[in-house]
C-alpha cells in the first residue's frame, strides 16, 4: 500500500496555522508587479518591525479596512484626523510611528512613480528586473538582510521612506518575490522558478 506524500515546506509556516500556511503557498515569494499590492506589502512589512508576521497576517483585513483597500493616493492625503482614527483602531497595530510612516510612505511612493512611471519598475531595478533565487536548506540559512536590501534600504532612506530598514526591506522582497527564498526542499521553490 502506498504511503500518502507529505508536502514539503518552507521550515517557517507554522503547521496548523491555515492562515499562515495559504499565505506560505500562495503569495510568499509570487513575483508582485501591482503598485497598490506592493504598497500593501510595504505597510504591513514596516508594521511587522520587532513583532512576528503572524501577528501582523491575522490583522490584514483590518489593516486593509483602516487603509482603505490600501489606496496609497487616498493614505497619502490622510491628516490628524485619520491618524487619531487610527491609534482608536483596535482592529491594527497601534503604533504612531509606524502609522505616520505608513502616510509619509505613501506621499514618497507617488514621488518614485512621478520618477519611474510605476513604483514596481523602481522596486524591481534593485534586482535587475528577475528574482534572486538563493538556495537555503534550513532557517539558519536565512540571512537577516542581503546586500541589495541594504542598497534598496539606503535609497529609499534617501528619498524620505520610513520604517523600511535593510531587514523590513528584505522581508519585503521576500514577499513579493523578488528573491525566491524557498528552501531547496519546498514544493513551492520549482513552481515560482517556472513564473
Amino acid at each position: 500500500m502506498r504511503q500518502p506524500s507529505v508536502i514539503k515546506r518552507c521550515p517557517w509556516p507554522t503547521a496548523g496555522d491555515p492562515l499562515y500556511l495559504s499565505y506560505h503557498d500562495n503569495e510568499w515569494g509570487v513575483p508582485v508587479y501591482d503598485d497598490r499590492k506592493i504598497y500593501e506589502f510595504l505597510v504591513l512589512e514596516a508594521f511587522q518591525a520587532g513583532l512576528s508576521w503572524r501577528t501582523v497576517l491575522y490583522k490584514r483585513e483590518n489593516f486593509r479596512k483602516a487603509f482603505v483597500g490600501f489606496d496609497y493616493r487616498r493614505v497619502a492625503r490622510f491628516g490628524r484626523r485619520e491618524v487619531t482614527q487610527l491609534l482608536n483602531n483596535p482592529g491594527i497595530i497601534r503604533n504612531r510611528q509606524k502609522i505616520e510612516a505608513a502616510i509619509n510612505n505613501a506621499q514618497r511612493f507617488l514621488e518614485v512613480q512621478g520618477q519611474h512611471g510605476t513604483f514596481a519598475s523602481y522596486m524591481w531595478s534593485w534586482v535587475k528586473g528577475k528574482p534572486v533565487v538563493h538556495r537555503f536548506r534550513t532557517l539558519k540559512d536565512y540571512p537577516p538582510f542581503t546586500r541589495e536590501a541594504v542598497a534598496w534600504a539606503k535609497d529609499l532612506k534617501q528619498r524620505g521612506f520610513k520604517f523600511l530598514g535593510p531587514t523590513v526591506v528584505y522581508a519585503h522582497m521576500q514577499a513579493v518575490g523578488m528573491v525566491n527564498d524557498h528552501t531547496v526542499n519546498c514544493f513551492r521553490r520549482s513552481q515560482l522558478s517556472k513564473v
